[in-house]
């Protein structure tokens, strides 16, 4: 892929190559590392960090709802962002086998809406409901001068046995790749899918039967709860959530690469922005989750129970030696 056909999400404020750069001159900082009970397992990186007590580690994972708390400030339906902020955290959690227990969250804001908090609170209470967890706390910070609107985000506590952390380390070639569907472009990048809808249709013009550009966006993250009786329930050498960075993402989980050769037919929201904003395939399958949110990574004899025990789940492609992700014969990079 070029450097112009990169451009689109850049442009719309979110360069991808700098976070990572910017997200690695962080990291090489952070050197200290605690002594006794509780100490971190593994490095930095992975999906969620780990905590050493004994056979049983812990996890944690913090997210937020990104740019996608402004469609919601545009349509003035904050009903639904509570979930994405809850599922944007589980999942990480998911994807290593780790059973969630607790969320606290975090709202930074210039001014307190009693309404929109109480709009936010419908949410996160869904989809602590979806995750079975509680809510044990939480921050709100008026940060008037410092923030303009409101910030959603939140930090998630998981637990398992040692002994049953998925971390990818097993991924070999000719392992199989089975996606699972999407609801749709769920809470990362937004600020690509925001400036197409500004510039080309508008939050309230229809785009599918009674459904708004407003109400697609805004439609919440899926939550992958069933990922804990599919791992209990036959052998997965590594699981994947779909979010900023797309196909990319599975480049955390082992030197191995990924080839995705019958990908998920993505829905119709993606067809048209990439069509309308005129984005390269590689740009879009490393910006969105093109419809596979989440994705496991199995050994043939598993494939049958992963298709019978999650819904919207399909083969769409193998491990394979040379590292990467491919989307067919082209590589995302």
């Amino acid at each position: 892929m070029s450097k112009g056909a990169k451009s689109a999400y850049a442009a719309a404020g979110v360069d991808i190559d700098l976070e990572a750069t910017a997200i690695k001159s962080l990291i090489k900082n952070l050197t200290y590392r605690r002594n006794g009970k509780g100490k971190m397992i593994g490095a930095v990186g992975h999906f969620a960090g780990l905590l050493d007590f004994g056979k049983t580690a812990l996890a944690l994972t913090t997210d937020g709802v990104g740019t996608k708390m402004l469609v919601a400030d545009q349509m003035e339906d904050w009903s639904t962002v509570g979930i994405d902020c809850i599922a944007m955290n589980v999942n990480d959690l998911y994807v290593m086998n780790m059973e969630p227990v607790a969320f606290v969250d975090y709202i930074a804001t210039d001014k307190l809406s009693i309404d929109k908090m109480a709009q936010i609170g419908i949410g996160l209470n869904e989809g602590a409901k979806q995750a079975n967890i509680d809510i044990v706390g939480g921050e709100t910070a008026s940060l008037r001068g410092l923030v303009n609107g409101l910030d959603l985000a939140g930090t998630c506590l998981g637990m398992q046995k040692k002994d049953k952390i998925i971390t990818g380390e097993k991924i070999k070639p000719g392992d199989v790749i089975i996606g699972v569907t999407s609801t749709g472009v769920h809470s990362n990048g937004l600020s690509l899918a925001r400036s197409v809808v500004e510039k080309y249709a508008g939050y309230d013009k229809k785009f599918k039967g009674k459904k708004s550009f407003g109400q697609e966006l805004l439609t919440p993250t899926r939550i992958y709860h069933e990922s804990l009786k599919v791992a209990a329930s036959c052998t997965v050498h590594g699981m994947c959530h779909i979010t900023g960075g797309g196909l990319l993402n599975f480049n955390r989980l082992s030197r191995y690469g990924f080839l995705f050769d019958t990908p998920i037919m993505p829905p119709e929201i993606f067809t048209w922005l990439q069509k309308t904003g005129d984005i390269a395939p590689g740009e879009m399958y490393r910006t969105f989750n093109m419809g596979m949110g989440y994705a496991y990574v199995v050994p043939k004899a598993s494939v049958p129970i992963v298709l019978k025990t999650v819904k919207g789940a399909q083969v769409v492609g193998n491990v394979v030696k040379e590292p990467g992700a491919w989307l067919g014969k082209m590589e995302i990079t």
